[in-house]
């Protein structure tokens, strides 16, 4: 994959605009599924993943090959992401309820044929409920916790992404956890 990745991204890199549009078909669920578990809106998810792909497209030019073009993509998206969070703080109240028809994933409105519907809504209940917690956390904590746990990204990956020592990603997650068992305790 990387290979192909390496020449797919050198063609977009010399203007072809197909090529561009296989990295988008590439990531674009890993780019909205982050910017949604970061922003916990569906919509926003949206335009913010449109957003980092319209980043990387005009600094196309500047991306260094010797790093994977995955990090660099999710380091945009995940900038992107923060600078709404920042945005949006001043109009949103942490205390707010969640909006189910907003804080719900598509994977809890599935109905498992493994599952019985009460079990169902109690694991539906319990996703909701991690996700609000998530979405407390600060954009710092919040960014590593959804790199490490639901991106499944190593420590120096994460650290790349976000262009910051592997210690500083290592005390962020510590803290991320640390916040999210505060809040389950209470």
């Amino acid at each position: 994959m990387d290979l192909l990745e390496h020449k797919i991204v050198k063609r977009a890199q010399k203007g072809d605009r197909i090529a561009f549009a296989e990295l988008v078909e590439l990531y674009k669920d890993k780019l909205y599924n982050l910017s949604y578990r970061m922003l916990g809106n569906p919509h926003d998810a949206e335009e913010v993943a449109q957003e980092a792909f319209m980043r990387a497209y005009i600094h196309l030019k500047k991306y260094d090959s010797r790093h994977k073009f995955s990090t660099w993509l999710l380091r945009i998206a995940t900038n992107c992401c923060i600078d709404r969070l920042r945005k949006k703080q001043a109009d949103y109240s942490l205390d707010a309820p969640l909006d189910e028809a907003d804080g719900a994933d598509l994977y809890t409105i599935l109905p498992s044929p493994d599952t019985l519907p009460d079990d169902q809504v109690v694991i539906r209940e319990a996703r909701l409920q991690l996700q609000a917690a998530i979405e407390q956390l600060p954009p710092a904590y919040r960014a590593v916790v959804i790199l490490k746990y639901v991106e499944d990204l190593s420590l120096q990956e994460i650290a790349d992404v976000l262009s910051v020592p592997v210690s500083t990603v290592k005390t962020r997650l510590h803290r991320g956890r640390e916040a999210l068992r505060a809040h389950f305790r209470e």
